[in-house]
C-alpha cells in the first residue's frame, strides 16, 4: 500500500528561499516552491492571515499548499511574510500597517512572480490576506483570485467594484461556521461582483482545521482544472516529513482575527 500523505508530508519540489523588495524600501522574506522536474502550469501567490494574531507564510493551509501542490498539481507556490511578520523562514522588515502599506508588499510579490516569468498568476488570500487581495491585488498581472474565509473587514464597495469591472475570476470559499462572514451573507455581499463565485463549505470554520484538503482541492479545480480532484491522498515517490513543532504554541492564534462588531458578522 502506498504511504499516506499526512499533515507534515513534504512532496518533491524545487524550493528556493527568496526575498521581495518593496517600493518603499523593505526586504520581505519568502519561499518559492516549483515542480521538481517540469515547468509549472500556474502560480499561487499566498497572502497570509493577520500577523498580529499569528498569521504568517507558514499558516497551515499555505504550508500544505507549498508542500504538496508542486508535485500533485504542477503549481508554483510563492509564500512570503508581509512587513513585520515572522516565521521559521525569518522576519520581514518593517512594521504591520493594518493593510495600508501592505499594498507595497502585494505589489512586490506580483512583481517578483512576473519577473520570474511564472505563469498564470493567481492570488490566494486567507482572512486578512483576503482584504489585501481585494484592496490591492486587482492587478493587470494576475489571472484571478481565491479568497479563504474573507471577513470583508477593510475591503470597500469601491474595491469590489474594481474587481467587478476587471472581469477577473474571483472565488470565495466561505466556511459554514465562519466567525465573521457566513455563506448567505457572503453571497449578498459579493453579489456586486457578477463573476464572483461564492462556495459555502459545510462544517468548516474560519481556521480550516481539518478541512485543508477541501481547500486545496477547490483551489486546484480553479487554477489548474486539468488536474483531477480530489487530489491523491497517497504518494509512491520520495516523501519527507516537515517539522511543525515551531508552531505548536501558535495553532489557535495563527488564524484568529480581531473581533468585529456584532453588526458586521455574517
Amino acid at each position: 500500500m502506498s504511504p499516506a500523505i499526512r499533515a507534515a508530508s513534504i512532496l518533491p519540489a524545487r524550493r528556493e528561499e527568496i526575498e521581495l523588495h518593496t517600493a518603499d524600501g523593505l526586504r520581505l522574506v519568502g519561499e518559492l516552491a516549483l515542480p521538481a522536474d517540469r515547468d509549472p502550469v500556474a502560480t499561487l501567490v499566498c497572502l497570509h492571515p493577520l500577523p498580529t494574531h499569528g498569521g504568517m507564510m507558514d499558516s497551515h493551509v499555505f504550508r500544505k499548499a507549498a508542500w504538496r501542490l508542486p508535485a500533485l498539481a504542477d503549481l508554483a507556490v510563492l509564500r512570503f511574510n508581509t512587513r513585520g511578520t515572522s516565521s521559521v523562514r525569518g522576519t520581514s522588515e518593517g512594521t504591520f500597517d493594518g493593510g495600508e502599506a501592505e499594498r507595497y508588499d502585494v505589489a512586490a510579490a506580483i512583481e517578483y512572480a512576473e519577473f520570474a516569468e511564472l505563469p498564470n498568476i493567481w492570488l490566494l488570500g486567507w482572512s486578512f490576506g483576503t482584504d489585501l487581495t481585494l484592496r490591492h491585488g486587482c492587478d493587470p498581472g494576475i489571472a484571478g483570485a481565491i479568497l479563504l474565509s474573507p471577513p470583508l473587514r477593510s475591503s470597500t464597495d469601491a474595491d469590489l467594484a474594481a474587481w467587478a469591472k476587471s472581469g477577473k475570476p474571483l472565488t470565495a470559499l466561505i466556511p459554514e461556521f465562519d466567525d465573521y462572514l457566513r455563506p448567505d451573507e457572503a453571497r449578498r455581499r459579493f453579489a456586486v461582483v457578477p463573476q464572483a463565485e461564492v462556495l459555502g463549505v459545510p462544517g468548516a470554520k474560519h481556521l480550516w482545521v481539518g478541512d485543508a484538503e477541501t481547500v486545496l482541492d477547490e483551489v486546484v479545480r480553479r487554477v489548474n482544472p486539468a488536474v483531477p480532484v480530489p487530489l491523491p491522498t497517497t504518494w509512491d515517490g520520495p516523501m519527507e516529513t516537515g517539522d511543525a513543532s515551531a508552531y505548536a504554541d501558535r495553532t489557535v492564534a495563527a488564524f484568529a482575527d480581531l473581533p468585529m462588531p456584532d453588526e458586521q458578522r455574517g
